[in-house]
Formats: C-alpha cells, sequence, structure tokens
C-alpha cells in the first residue's frame, strides 16, 4: 500500500549542500523507489501568499527559502511565538510547471508534495527553549510518517514521528562544533524519549545514543547510508574526464591530491596542510570547500604570509602554487575531481558516516582516511588509515600515495568492491525494513 512520508526541508535548501542534504535527498529517492509518496517541509520568509501561483514562485524564490537563518522580528513573530503552544499550519504548496525547476529541483528535494511556512527551523528551537518540547505542525493531509532527517524539535501531529541523529559529535567533541550544548543535549534527551523511533547511519552512533542518551537498543536502528554517484557520471571515459580537469582547472590526470568538505574543525584540515607540506611531494593538493563553523581560522592560513605561496583560491589553477582552494564546484565537475585525483584525503577526526570517503570508493579513487568514528564501518580494509592526531603518520602516508604506484592501484581495485556493501539496492532495502516495521505496527 503507497504510504506518505514528510521530510524536513532544513538541510536541502541550503544553497552549497551538506552531508545531511545529500542524505536527504538519498532517502527521497529511496522512499519513492519503494513505491511511498514523498512531500517535504519548507521554511520560507514572511507568511506564505495567498495566491498559489506566488506561492510556488517563493518557494523556489533562494532569497525566499530560509533553512536556519536570522529570527524574524515583529508582531508577527511576537504573535507566532506566543501561539506556538497551539502548533502551526504549513501551507501545501502547488507545483503547476509555471517555475521552470530544471536547475533548482534538486535544491528543494524532488519530493511530490511541498509545504511551507515562515521560519519554521527557527520557531521550533525558540519553542523548545521556551516550552521545552516539541513544535507540532497540524497537516491537513496526514501523512503516514514524519522523517526528520536532522536532530529538530518538530513533530507532526497524530503522526508517526521518527528521527534521525547521525552522531553525537557535540556531546563527545564539544569542542569541535558551535552548537548551544546545553540545548542540544536537552532537546535531543526530549527527543529520545518522545519518538517513535531513532534512526542512525552507522554502528558507532548507534552505540553512542544507546549508551549516552539511554535510549533502549529496540527503539533505535541503524540503516547506514549509501553513495547514489549517477550511472552517467560514473561512467563517463577517462579521457572525457582528463580533458574536463585539463581544460577547467588545468590539473593532469592522477596527478593531485584532493579534499573536499567544509572547512570546520573535525575535518582536521589544518593537520592535512602542515602534514601535507611537509611531505614535500611534488603533486598539489586541491582543496574543495566553502568556511564553516570556526571558517576564520582556516582562512587565517590562507592569509597567513607564510602559507600565501602555497593556498590560493580561484578559479583556474596556476602553476607552481602547491595548494589550491575551491569554495565551490557543481556536483558533476566534483565527481570529475574525485576521478582524476591520485588520492582523496580525507583524515577527519570524527563521522557519523563518511559520505565522501564512500563516493570515492565507488569510484574506484585511493583514500586516505582516520581510524576514528564510524569511519572504520565504512572504509573498512580498502582505505589507508592512520590516527588523525598524528601529523607524522598523516605526513608519511602521503608520501607513501605520492610514490608508491602499487599501493593506489591496490586501493583502486578493493574500494569499489567495499563500496559494494553500501549499495543502493542494500540501502532500499535497509528503509524499506525500517519504514514496514513502524507502519505495520502502528
Amino acid at each position: 500500500m503507497v504510504k506518505t512520508v514528510l521530510y524536513d526541508g532544513l538541510n536541502i535548501s541550503l544553497k552549497k549542500g551538506t552531508g545531511v542534504a545529500t542524505y536527504v535527498r538519498s532517502l527521497i529517492k529511496t522512499a519513492q523507489s519503494l513505491g511511498h509518496k514523498t512531500g517535504v517541509v519548507h521554511a520560507i520568509q514572511g507568511a506564505p501568499p495567498k495566491t498559489p501561483l506566488l506561492r510556488e514562485v517563493v518557494l523556489f524564490d533562494d532569497t525566499s527559502v530560509q533553512p536556519l537563518g536570522p529570527v524574524a522580528t515583529g508582531r508577527r513573530w511576537l504573535r507566532r511565538r506566543i501561539a506556538a503552544p497551539f502548533g502551526i499550519k504549513p501551507v501545501r504548496i502547488p507545483l503547476s510547471g509555471t517555475v521552470i525547476t530544471m536547475s533548482q529541483e534538486t535544491n528543494l528535494g524532488d519530493a511530490d508534495i511541498f509545504y511551507a511556512d515562515n521560519d519554521i527551523f527557527q520557531l521550533a528551537r525558540s519553542h523548545f527553549k521556551l516550552y521545552g518540547n516539541r513544535l507540532q505542525l497540524d497537516i491537513k493531509d496526514k501523512p503516514d510518517l514524519w522523517h526528520c532527517t536532522y536532530p529538530m524539535p518538530l513533530s507532526v501531529r497524530d503522526t508517526l514521528n521518527i528521527y534521525t541523529i547521525h552522531d553525537l559529535v557535540p556531546l563527545r567533541l564539544p569542542y569541535l562544533t558551535e552548537d548551544n550544548k546545553r540545548y542540544h543535549y536537552n532537546m535531543l534527551r526530549h527527543l529520545v524519549k518522545t519518538a517513535d523511533h531513532i534512526v542512525t547511519v552507522s554502528e558507532s552512533s548507534r552505540r553512542d545514543i544507546i549508551n549516552i542518551l539511554k535510549v533502549d537498543e529496540k527503539r533505535v536502528t541503524n540503516t547506514y547510508q549509501a553513495a547514489h554517484v549517477p550511472l552517467k557520471l560514473r561512467n563517463k571515459p577517462d579521457d572525457v574526464v582528463a580533458d574536463e580537469i585539463s581544460g577547467i582547472f588545468n590539473l593532469d590526470w592522477k596527478k593531485y591530491f584532493l579534499f573536499f568538505g567544509a572547512f570546520e574543525p573535525k575535518k582536521n584540515l589544518f593537520r592535512l596542510v602542515e602534514a601535507y607540506l611537509a611531505a614535500k611531494v611534488d603533486l598539489p593538493l586541491i582543496i574543495v570547500g566553502a568556511p564553516g563553523w570556526k571558517g576564520d581560522k582556516a582562512q587565517q592560513l590562507v592569509d597567513d604570509e607564510r602559507f600565501r605561496f602555497y593556498m590560493h583560491a580561484e578559479d583556474r589553477i596556476v602553476p607552481g602554487r602547491r595548494i589550491h582552494r575551491f569554495d565551490f564546484v557543481s556536483y558533476p565537475l566534483l565527481v570529475s575531481l574525485i576521478r582524476g585525483a591520485r588520492s582523496v584525503l580525507f583524515p577527519s577526526l570524527y563521522e557519523g558516516f563518511g559520505l565522501p570517503i564512500l563516493e570515492s570508493m565507488q569510484l574506484g579513487t585511493p583514500v586516505l582516511t582516520s581510524t576514528e568514528g564510524s569511519v572504520p564501518e565504512v572504509a573498512g580494509e580498502a582505505a589507508l588509515m592512520i590516527d588523525p592526531y598524528d601529523t607524522d603518520a598523516l605526513r608519511k602516508a602521503i608520501k607513501a600515495l605520492a610514490s608508491d604506484d602499487d599501493l593506489c592501484d591496490h586501493l583502486s581495485k578493493v574500494g569499489p568492491k567495499q563500496a559494494e556493501r553500501f549499495s543502493p539496492e542494500r540501502y532500499q532495502q535497509a528503509i524499506g525494513a525500517l519504514y514496514d516495521n513502524l507502519l505495520d505496527g502502528r
């Protein structure tokens, strides 16, 4: 029987995307492949227009969609905050086809139904701080399941409510995130008590949730994740990819290292740069990522006189510089960069899953990564793994990858085999079993 599953749009509306955004898109595709109808609830600035056509326009307007921005002010905001104990009613956004969505739908989720209301996600946080419980959404056409893909004190009335907790980094490594730790801990404790079920993406995270948040193990399911790199990008001929990275980036096939991800403390970028420079290898290091929390410190590295020669943010690679940074590249170009790299360097201090590792292995690119968090579950024995706190070990690993063709060939062969353990087919089975068990037991 076809069911309706509703998701939050907190992360998928972010312009530059996150790992959680990829997770949500994957969930939507998986639910649809299982035959379910899907919907997404978005936050917008201001009240939804009364005119259906204008609602559609506002939904796809980059200046209106608001994942989690500044708190709205004024009398209307005050009235909403006071009235929040009684819940809010997101408005359904009809899609007439007037707005051409070919280049935008991935930013909002390729769902069947859309809902929106003013500052929902900020309102949910403020609501929890004021009242200590979840903000209720009153959806006219009741979904069968509300799957909140990120810890957020939001619930849908008269519906099964489940929540994905990707990791407990804010509690285990509090110095690596910007979260208000008291709020985050209290909100998580409330969610695990009131949710119908908790979902996570690794056994490492599952153990943390059970042990730290004191949750019955029967109420926590690990589904892992899957790499959904489109076949047309995976099967693009090597010579075509080589031409792309040469023509666009002035890079040679398998003659550079690559890091991609946000500039944030847990990504361990400072040790990576330090180890790379100490390794004195001939291959340039390409960094794709924009500054996140504490990204200003990473930016200081860019501006530091000692490293100005080495790191540069620009649209094209200039010979002579060893480290180059790009704030953002399109997903197809990122896939080409991954495929053309000698190795992807991802020595993260902690990951709930580590999707870049899986994507790189699926594409047959050697991976250097860490021994911490859930990474060993994902990488298995198909990556070169080091203690991410040991800069010298990282230096030696980079030197080995730069010079040892046999090592790189081995990792290129075993990586795709390891990635098969997290195939879209297996992921579909895991999500299907989760949803069926919950909906059948309702």
